[in-house]
């Protein structure tokens, strides 16, 4: 009788194996709250969690993963619901494989074992043999319950993982799927490199090693192609990426990449090595249905070239694209204008009709500022009016916007306009950072939701906001009246800019433009779009302000966002898992004709679509990718040429 690790390695050998999507993706759309225990809904809405994981077996899956991610002692104890740990993955395991039964499919169930907590929260600091026992009691529910393979996943810590693992191999002969999430540098939150992940995993002896969650799959493509292929004997490879980077919007997650985007990188993430594919956050059962056919045309195409050799035809192989790193780009909400007495020059310059260039400039991931000085300097030089200080983008550590301001206010005298995100403050906060960039001179504020924690450097982190973008715009509004949130004084009134966001090619546009009615009620007095590629995309923008507000269009200044392309990958990227972006088909054609010109022709693009339509706006809001600043300082300097910058003393 073959043991159950030898079952698993002789049908991954037969066939990749397609794993299931995001369950909590599904749940909230089902009226869960956000904060809910997701861990305790098998026992106690066990009918909702089977008929979730009968739509994966129907779309096709060959895994489903139980509702146990969080299900250890240490999660639960924020509920009060500690000592239901070994019952909570027992009954999973068991609503799982009633789904399976139901369902006829022939299926495996894994049971889902995430870390013990976020690494900014573990306070406690518990020894290993406390993370050994909850482990360990989480194992033993699972194999109670009956579940065919453990999938230990999402970690960010590889010391963790390997007690995990060494608990698994204690518990029984059964096979382990060992999976992580690597940070913006392809490094997990405790330094580890792929490489050397996998070698301290393939000798903890676990059967496959994968990579899960992330920004999106072409970054976690990166990370399996530094797994290196797979030597006879080592463990196979496994990959579950999040559908592209979420957005929050109404109080939900809204997550970028289309189910047929996730089908068309089947046959990438299988040349990177993957024996195990499937997805994780955002990803739902027509992600998965969308695989499941890209698999089987890949079987039937690999059938008949079979077929064909046998009888001595020959035939025609296929090629993929290269799969590399793309940007991290900020999903923005735009900030600015403001009002005497002490305002800003951008408002002045904004009453006086003048073109506005801004450009944005991440913060260092370090203590050092002289780099990010130097940028800017740069970008001044160039002819920008001021620089666009993002506010830890993607949900990734770095230097406070307000230090990174006024270091750059300070040295160069350059205005700055700061994003501010309500995600990882409470209304206290807000209020006391906003007080201080004020006394500071900073006084030109982007005001933004700010992207989910978890798809940053701590992907299991959780948000704050306390309000939105709009409730900032807000606050903001009554510290220009002289007053906090609370109604009371603050001795002077401030003279914030208040900038707002708008992308204009949003999925769900009618929600976006009754946003941007929404905070231009509540005080914005600039909005600042998403970036666009062509002319119709900005017609259409502009005929929707003016069915809007009337046949003057917007009511309020707007500067358009360009993110200069710089590759056909690139492009591909940013259409397909950046939520707010969407590139024409032309724009990405002609990024593939340009080939290793693609810098220049992303710059002529740019230029070329402000040429056109710059009699429109107020200005516009530059992006640059890969900290890519020369590029944007040479497309500085040909706005320039049609706009010359006026000196101010």
């Amino acid at each position: 009788m073959s043991l159950p690790r030898d079952r698993f390695a002789t049908r991954l050998a037969a066939s990749p194996l397609l794993a299931d999507g995001g369950m909590g993706t599904l749940l909230f759309s089902r009226g869960i709250p956000q904060r809910a225990c997701l861990d305790a809904l098998a026992s106690e809405r066990p009918d909702l969690v089977g008929t979730v994981h009968r739509e994966y077996l129907d779309a096709g899956a060959d895994l489903i993963e139980t509702l146990t991610f969080g299900a250890n002692r240490f999660r639960l104890d924020v509920y009060g619901l500690a000592a239901d740990a070994g019952r909570f993955n027992r009954r999973a395991a068991q609503v799982a494989r009633e789904a399976r039964d139901v369902s006829g499919r022939d299926a495996w169930v894994g049971g889902s074992i995430g870390p013990l907590g976020p690494p900014t929260r573990e306070l406690r600091h518990p020894d290993d043999p406390a993370i050994r026992a909850a482990f360990r009691e989480q194992i033993d529910g699972l194999l109670e319950g009956g579940v065919d393979l453990l999938v230990i996943e999402t970690f960010f810590d590889l010391r963790h993982l390997l007690l995990a693992v060494d608990e698994a191999r204690a518990a029984g002969d059964i096979p382990v799927i060992a999976s992580m999430t690597f940070g913006e540098d392809l490094v997990l939150a405790d330094g580890t490199t792929p490489e050397q992940a996998v070698a301290a995993l393939t000798v903890a002896g676990v059967d496959a090693i994968g990579v899960n969650c992330g920004v999106g799959p072409i970054a976690t493509i990166d990370a399996l192609a530094r797994f290196g292929a797979p030597q006879d004997g080592e463990p196979a490879r496994s990959i579950m990426p999040n559908a592209g980077l979420p957005q929050r919007l109404e109080g939900r997650f809204v997550y970028a990449a289309e189910p047929a985007y996730f089908g068309s990188i089947v046959p990438r993430v299988l040349d990177a090595g993957a024996r195990i594919i499937g997805g994780c956050c955002g990803t739902t059962p027509t992600h998965i249905a969308a695989m499941r056919a890209a698999l089987d045309a890949i079987g039937t195409a690999e059938m008949r070239r079979s077929e064909a050799r046998s009888t001595g035809l020959a035939t025609g192989g296929g090629s993929d694209g290269e799969v590399g790193p793309g940007p991290r780009t900020a999903f923005a909400e735009a900030v600015e204008v403001a009002e005497p007495p002490a305002g800003s020059r951008l408002g002045a310059a904004l009453a006086a009709g003048r073109f506005i260039v801004s450009v944005e400039i991440d913060p260092p991931r370090s203590i050092r500022i002289e780099r990010t000085i130097d940028a800017a300097r740069l970008l001044r030089d160039a002819g920008a009016d001021l620089v666009n200080i993002s506010d830890s983008a993607m949900a990734r550590v770095r230097m406070g916007a307000m230090a990174v301001a006024f270091g750059i206010q300070h040295d160069l005298d350059l205005e700055c306009i700061i994003h501010t995100t309500t995600r990882d403050r409470n209304l206290m906060a807000l209020e006391s950072e906003l007080l201080g960039a004020h006394a500071l001179g900073i006084r030109n504020i982007l005001a933004l939701t700010g992207d989910p924690p978890r798809v940053g450097d701590y992907p299991t982190g959780t948000g704050v906001w306390d309000v939105d973008s709009i409730g900032l715009i807000e606050i903001l509004t009554r510290l220009n009246r002289g007053e906090d949130q609370a109604g009371s004084a603050i001795g002077h009134q401030a003279s914030f800019t208040i900038a707002c966001a708008l992308d204009p090619t949003a999925h769900d546009l009618a929600t976006e433009w009754d946003r941007l009615e929404r905070k231009l009620a509540a005080g914005a007095h600039l909005i600042m779009t998403q970036p666009l590629y062509d002319v119709a995309q900005v017609e259409a923008m502009l005929a929707e302000a003016r069915r809007r507000f009337g046949p003057r269009g917007f009511p309020v200044p707007m500067l358009l966002g360009v993110l200069p392309l710089v590759s056909a990958r690139h492009a591909e990227f940013l259409h397909n898992e950046v939520p707010g972006i969407t590139i024409p088909d032309a724009a990405r054609t002609r990024m593939q004709a340009a080939g290793a010109a693609g810098t220049e022709a992303g710059i002529e693009m740019a230029d070329a679509l402000l040429a056109a339509v710059e009699a429109e706006t107020s200005g516009t809001y530059l992006m640059p990718s890969f900290g890519r600043y020369e590029q944007a300082a040479e497309l500085v300097r040909r706005i320039r040429a049609r706009h010359p910058a006026v000196v101010t003393a």
